[in-house]
């Protein structure tokens, strides 16, 4: 009897002479998809140009203008007066400049301060709640409150606190504790000076406290172990294990904290309603006092482009240091 054997692909068609062979699919690439992403990039690119970059150009502008009350309803009647401004603001020997370099000085103490204790406290907590334990939790949660909050209703709830008569503060020192003789001025004088740091680092130390609990969820606890384990105390495991695991956290935490700080306009003109004593006369309100007190708006322009300035070349001097030791490093 005889037997028929077939080859294995006996039963698949062969393609007709002539006909195309078929190819897999490709993902059409039309003018819709390579518009994508800048159809999604749109939205952020408008909010730029309009919170940002137009009111920098703007501003620059103003600053070669000698625009005062008298020209502010017309730009365009408002004199060209060039580099004018700024040798007017930056002369030192001038009483503008003399103001303006005091500010100065005074801001940039009160940045370093600030950003200082900021970053002291966070780490401080930071560390203490590393480790799980009853109520760690609402602990957390309380330390972050006062980023939490909008900064207006914060810092007018300390000017309330910080006044002479009926502020808390001096109501627990002079009559419930009796540590002082009569109510101190906290918000004119040099206290203002110190009242104003303590408010800003009561804002910011949560921020690097969120930052740098962050920053310890990533080091492995078998480091700790080790080190405990060759003998390491507490201070040390600190400085050879936690500080060096928190360096990349701790290099953009500074800058920005310093940044803000050093830019920052709400707090002092909440506290003190917009005019700060000479003790606390921040950069920052300092421009706004020339620009909407005196109405001088050419000279506060070139004061503002003066600070961009300065905090581009801080910001760019930090950032070149730290990358070189880091390479030095590595």
């Amino acid at each position: 009897m005889a037997t028929s054997t077939t080859a294995p692909d006996a039963d698949r068609r062969e393609p007709r002479s002539g006909s195309p062979a078929r190819r897999p699919a490709r993902r059409p690439r039309g003018p819709r998809r390579s518009l994508l992403p800048y159809l999604l990039l749109a939205p952020a690119v408008v909010l730029e140009l309009a919170i940002h970059v137009i009111p920098m150009v703007v501003g620059v502008w103003m600053s070669l203008l000698e625009l005062t009350q008298f020209h502010i309803r017309d730009w365009s009647t408002a004199p060209f007066v060039g580099w004018e401004n700024y040798r007017a603001t930056l002369d030192l020997n001038s009483a503008a400049g003399k103001e303006l370099l005091h500010s100065f000085w005074v801001t940039l103490v009160y940045s370093v301060l600030s950003v200082g204790f900021a970053w002291l406290l966070g780490i401080s907590a930071a560390v203490v709640l590393q480790r799980p334990f009853r109520g760690r939790a609402i602990l957390r949660a309380l330390f972050l409150t006062p980023y939490a909050l909008p900064v207006y209703a914060a810092v007018i709830t300390w000017s309330f606190l910080l006044q002479r008569d009926t502020g808390l503060v001096n109501h627990v020192l002079v009559d419930q504790l009796g540590l002082l003789n009569e109510r101190p001025f906290w918000l004119i004088g040099d206290n203002s000076f110190w009242s104003l740091l303590v408010v800003s680092v009561w804002r910011n130390w949560p921020f690097a406290f969120l930052c740098l609990m962050a920053g310890l969820q990533n080091v492995p606890g078998e480091m700790y172990e080790a080190a405990a384990i060759d003998g390491a105390g507490f201070w040390r495991r600190l400085r050879s294990v936690t500080l060096p695991m928190l360096r990349p956290v701790n290099l953009v935490l500074l800058l920005v904290l310093f940044l803000w700080t050093f830019n920052d306009f709400n707090t002092p003109f909440v506290l003190f309603g917009g005019s700060a004593p000479e003790q606390a006369d921040l950069i920052s309100i300092h421009i706004y006092r020339s620009s909407f007190k005196t109405w001088d708006f050419g000279s506060g322009s070139a004061m503002s482009v003066a600070l961009l300035l300065f905090l581009l070349i801080v910001s760019a001097a930090y950032l070149l240091i730290t990358n070189r030791r880091r390479d030095d490093h590595a």
